[in-house]
């Protein structure tokens, strides 16, 4: 599945880069941090157990200037193996959902249902856009779909492949449609929710709302990756299947295997509270179990997924160097500084220009805090008495906390999930950056509009 001829041949001859490979990029992000923890001094907020989130939540007004902690350069490059380590319950994931759909692609049954799904649809193939785009979506909405996705971008590469798709299409329909649905969640747990919660605001409130804008969000995602995807087609020699590939009871029973254990999986995050290490578990129980239906016998099963894991090897380490991004900002003591200095200034604005700064402050402290969940435990306790001040509705400031940190996960590069997904696709930060800006850019100002209708009408 990892084999370049897999994902086409691109008839236009390569670009020339102007941006380093990404393991270059993301150190180069922890160098650039490192580096800030000497320009910017220490600060902090006194912080308390909230016991409604479980979390350690900043207080309010409580922000004092602290000694600096500069990071040095030998403390940097040590931040990158502690962030591996602090990131290794998200990368086992990656590694033993790899693991186990290589084992389902070693029976066939993949191939073969790619096959049976091109012949499907029949040369109307710009159908399976909306598909895919809503089902990514869908995992944005319900629990913050990220890091999985790397698993199943080969799945779609093949896809794109057999269509004559170029591979960037495979991240438009899965890892952006996953955040924008994270984004514009009425329901999100790790995201909407803990952001009520820390708000004190009645948790799924403004769902009507919320759903509103994310179906218009949706809307214009759909249209653009179906008006983009069309303009590309052919730009891709698409590659030839076997199309006598006919699907056996087996197959099927496989391939029900697999979509029957991400439905477990979501039952498990919503009802059940899985993290990281059961999620794993349960891919692991998959292997096995398609790889004894799929009569590979244990041997070839277990070097089915030894192979899957080493392909999501790289993957792992990105997202390992993204959170060691956190940890040197951290060390360094100036994540509260650049939050403090984003917010401030808000205080002595008119409502509608707050709210809106509001979002684009959000958008900026995401670069820095890539967990949505940690830069809601650290913004809204600071923004929620901010927004009583201003006399502006509690739920306009999740709003904005929930847009601008939700979309920023599309475009920044300390995004490891993002990153990981890139480097899967085979696509280069700058090709996925000169594609979704502009995605980006049209949804923030959905996200906008959101917030002016919501001061609008007095949401709360």
């Amino acid at each position: 599945m990892s084999d370049p001829a897999a994902r086409g041949t691109v008839e236009d001859g390569p670009e020339k880069r102007w941006l380093p490979h990404p393991l270059i990029l993301l150190a180069g992000c922890v160098g650039a941090a490192a580096l800030a923890t000497w320009i910017l001094p220490g600060g902090e907020f006194q912080r308390v157990l909230d016991p409604a989130t479980g979390r350690s939540i900043a207080v309010a007004g409580t922000y004092a200037p602290v000694d600096s902690s500069p990071v040095g350069p030998f403390q940097a490059l040590v931040a990158i193996p502690r962030g591996i380590v602090d990131a290794a319950d998200v990368i086992a994931l990656i590694f033993l959902i790899g693991g186990a759909l290589t084992v389902v692609d070693a029976t066939g049954a993949l191939g073969r249902g790619v096959e049976w799904l091109v012949r499907s649809v029949g040369g109307r193939d710009l159908v399976l856009i909306p598909v895919v785009c809503l089902a990514f979506a869908t995992g944005g909405v319900l629990y913050n779909m990220a890091e999985e996705i790397v698993a199943l971008i080969p799945v779609l590469l093949l896809l794109c492949a057999r269509l004559g798709h170029p591979p960037v299409l495979a991240v438009l329909m899965s890892a952006g449609p996953a955040a924008l649905g994270s984004a514009f969640s009425p329901i999100n747990p790790f995201q909407v929710q803990i952001a009520q919660r820390v708000a004190e605001v009645d948790l799924g409130s403004g769902a009507l709302f919320r759903t509103g804008f994310l179906l218009l969000a949706l809307a214009l995602w759909i249209g653009f990756v179906l008006w983009w995807a069309a303009r590309h087609q052919g730009r891709v020699a698409p590659v030839d299947g076997d199309d006598g590939a006919e699907l056996s009871v087996r197959d099927v029973a496989i391939l029900v295997t697999v979509v029957a254990s991400f439905g477990v999986l979501l039952w498990g995050i919503l009802d059940q509270g899985w993290d990281f290490n059961q999620m794993s578990g349960l891919f692991f129980g998959v292997a096995l179990a398609v790889g004894l239906m799929g009569g590979l016998g244990l041997t070839d099963t277990a070097e089915a997924f030894v192979r899957g894991c080493r392909d999501m090897t790289f993957a792992g380490v990105l997202i390992g160097l993204a959170r060691a991004i956190v940890l040197v900002l951290q060390d360094g003591q100036v994540v509260d500084t650049l939050v403090q200095g984003l917010f401030a200034p808000l205080e002595g604005l008119p409502v509608l220009v707050s709210a809106l700064g509001m979002l684009g402050a959000q958008a900026l402290v995401h670069i820095p805090v890539s967990s949505v969940s940690g830069q809601a435990v650290l913004t809204m306790p600071i923004l929620a008495p901010l927004s009583d001040l201003l006399g502006m509705s509690r739920q306009v400031t999740v709003l904005a906390f929930q847009y601008g940190a939700g979309l920023m996960d599309m475009i920044t590069p300390t995004n490891g999930a993002l990153v990981a997904v890139l480097a899967a696709a085979g696509v280069r930060y700058e090709e996925w950056f000169a594609v979704a800006f502009r995605l980006w850019l049209g949804l923030m100002a959905v996200a906008g509009l959101a917030l002016v209708v919501a001061l609008a009408t007095g949401l709360s």
